[in-house]
C-alpha cells in the first residue's frame, strides 16, 4: 500500500510539473514553463520500473533510521550524567566499570518478565553497573509503588529485596506495597515522609525518558545503545561489546 502510495505521488509531481525548468527557473518574470515531454519520460519510466519505488522507500527509512541514531547518540552524551550518576537512584554493583540503566515499573507485564533476568546480570557481572529508573506509567498503584521504592532506598532499607517482591507481587495493589515493605522491616510512613522527594525523582525520571525518546517500559540503555522492550539478548549483546570496548 505504501508503494502505492509513493507512486500516487510521485506521479502527481510529474503531472504537477516538477521539471528542470522549475528548479532552476530563468530570471525573466512570468509563469514558469514546464516540459510535457520529461514529464511523460518520467512517467513512463516510473510505470516501467515500479521496482524503483522500492529502494525509495529503503534509502528513506535507512536514512530516517540514521537521523534517529544519530539524534538517540546526542540525547544520551547530553544526559549521560543523568542517566547513569543520579545519586538519587539505587545502584546494584556499583564499582562496575559498565553501566546500564533500566527503566521500568512494577505493573508492566514485560518488566516483571525480565525482572529474574535482570537480577541473573546483577548476580553474575559484577563488572556491570545497574541502574534502577522507576518510571511508573501504569496508574495510581504504580505511582505508589515507585514512592515506596524510593522512600527505602532513602530510608537505607533493601531496595534491590523489595524491588523484587514488588516484581513478583501478584496482584500487585496498595495491600501488597504495605505488605511487602513490613515483611522488610520498613514503616509503611516512610512513603509519606519521602513523598515529595520521590514525586521529584519520578518526574525528573519522565523528563528523562523523553529526552532519550522512550515512551514505555522496559527500556535498557547501555553506553550508546538503547533497548526498548524485553529484548535481553540484545541487552546482553550490548554489554559484551561495552566490555569489549574497555578491554
Amino acid at each position: 500500500m505504501r508503494s502505492v502510495a509513493v507512486l500516487a505521488l510521485v506521479l502527481s509531481l510529474t503531472a504537477a510539473g516538477c521539471s528542470q525548468a522549475q528548479t532552476n527557473p530563468p530570471a525573466a518574470k512570468g509563469p514558469v514553463s514546464v516540459d510535457p515531454a520529461f514529464d511523460a519520460k518520467v512517467r513512463k519510466y516510473l510505470l516501467e520500473h515500479p521496482e524503483i519505488l522500492e529502494e525509495m522507500l529503503a534509502k528513506l527509512e535507512e536514512k530516517k533510521q540514521a537521523a534517529q541514531t544519530a539524534k538517540m547518540k546526542q540525547a544520551l552524551g547530553e544526559n549521560r550524567q543523568a542517566l547513569e550518576r543520579d545519586p538519587r537512584d539505587f545502584v546494584a554493583n556499583p564499582q562496575g566499570r559498565i553501566t546500564l540503566t533500566e527503566f521500568y515499573d512494577y505493573r508492566c507485564p514485560h518488566c516483571i518478565n525480565s525482572a529474574p533476568e535482570v537480577l541473573d546480570i546483577v548476580a553474575k557481572n559484577p563488572d556491570v553497573r545497574v541502574v534502577f529508573k522507576e518510571l511508573p506509567i501504569f496508574g495510581d498503584v504504580s505511582d505508589q509503588a515507585a514512592i515506596a521504592a524510593i522512600a527505602v532506598k532513602r530510608a537505607g532499607g533493601d531496595y534491590l529485596g523489595v524491588w523484587k517482591d514488588f516484581m513478583a507481587a501478584k496482584p500487585l495493589d496498595a495491600a501488597a506495597i504495605e505488605r511487602i515493605l513490613k515483611a522488610h522491616g520498613i514503616d509503611p510512613k516512610v512513603m509519606t515522609t519521602h513523598e515529595t522527594e520521590a514525586k521529584k525523582q519520578i518526574a525528573d525520571a519522565h523528563m528523562l525518558a523523553s529526552e532519550l525518546g522512550i515512551d514505555g517500559t522496559p527500556a535498557f540503555v547501555i553506553g550508546d545503545t538503547l533497548v526498548p522492550g524485553r529484548d535481553m539478548e540484545a541487552v546482553k549483546k550490548a554489554i559484551a561489546e561495552q566490555r569489549a570496548k574497555k578491554a
